[in-house]
């Protein structure tokens, strides 16, 4: 109760998923109606629990000066929010946009993320490549990565020592078919045992049946219900924000994907503005 939400829509896609950018621009409209639509309403609604508690930034990279010196723009943004005791909402766009959270929370034990995504994003194969790239970004951080646990990932070659190199654990999507109890519990734990954490969600964590708008779909991924039970796993008075990525609208098909990431907003805003 009394807690101010910070949501900063940071529509950056280069190297990897370009056009999940728009995605990001097309959610903070989405979030806009979504509010002036509660200003309107007369009747008492739940949603007059957040409508007020809600500040909206959003930065633009059309231009070759704004795209120079993204990360530390971004920084500076993660930074602001987190000194203010704002509950941080980071809208991107393909993965590597969620870097700047990662370089702020750098360094810190304290600072657990919980991410779920179909990919791990620590990719050193020979044919992939060593700049910096969407499929490599946490290789990248600015210092050490907070501790990080991954739900969802559908990594095949990836081998266990090299994942446990930067991942304190993994829980593959196939370990939600067949014990999913002991990974929601094991989700409960880490994130009470952290000081604070946050949710990182790409959406190629859905399986593409459920949600096909993203570049990079994998099969034998996460139904919507699964993802929520996730979240209900992770939750705690410790969340102190949430990352959405990788949502590219020209994939979607009749606003489906788009729908279900505005109801997993308000979702999210009521979950916390309603104590």
């Amino acid at each position: 109760m009394g807690v101010k939400t910070r949501v900063v829509l940071f529509p950056f896609d280069l190297f990897g998923s370009g056009g999940a950018g728009a995605g990001a621009e097309l959610l903070g409209d989405e979030l806009r109606e979504m509010l002036a639509d509660n200003r309107r309403e007369t009747v008492a609604s739940r949603a007059r629990a957040y409508t007020e508690h809600i500040r909206l930034r959003e930065f633009s990279f059309d231009t070759l000066d704004k795209l120079q010196d993204w990360r530390e723009q971004g920084r500076r943004a993660v930074r602001q929010a987190l000194r203010e005791g704002e509950f941080l909402v980071w809208i991107t766009g393909n993965h590597l946009g969620a870097l700047p959270v990662y370089d702020e929370l750098s360094g810190s034990e304290d600072s657990l993320v919980l991410q779920l995504d179909a990919h791990l994003d620590i990719h050193h194969f020979a044919d992939c490549t060593a700049e910096l790239s969407h499929g490599n970004f946490l290789l990248h951080c600015a210092g050490p990565l907070p501790p990080l646990v991954n739900i969802g990932h559908r990594e095949l070659l990836l081998t266990p020592e090299y994942i446990a190199e930067h991942y304190q654990a993994a829980h593959p999507a196939a370990d939600l078919v067949l014990d999913a109890a002991r990974v929601l519990k094991e989700v409960g734990r880490h994130s009470q045992s952290a000081k604070r954490a946050f949710l990182d969600l790409d959406c190629d964590v859905f399986d593409p049946a459920f949600f096909p708008a993203v570049s990079r779909p994998v099969p034998f991924g996460m139904s919507s219900q699964q993802v929520l039970a996730v979240i209900e796993a992770a939750w705690s008075e410790r969340m102190a924000g949430v990352i959405l990525s990788e949502f590219d609208p020209g994939r979607d098909d009749n606003d489906r994907c788009l729908s279900t990431l505005a109801w997993l907003l308000e979702y999210l805003l009521l979950r916390l503005h309603e104590g």
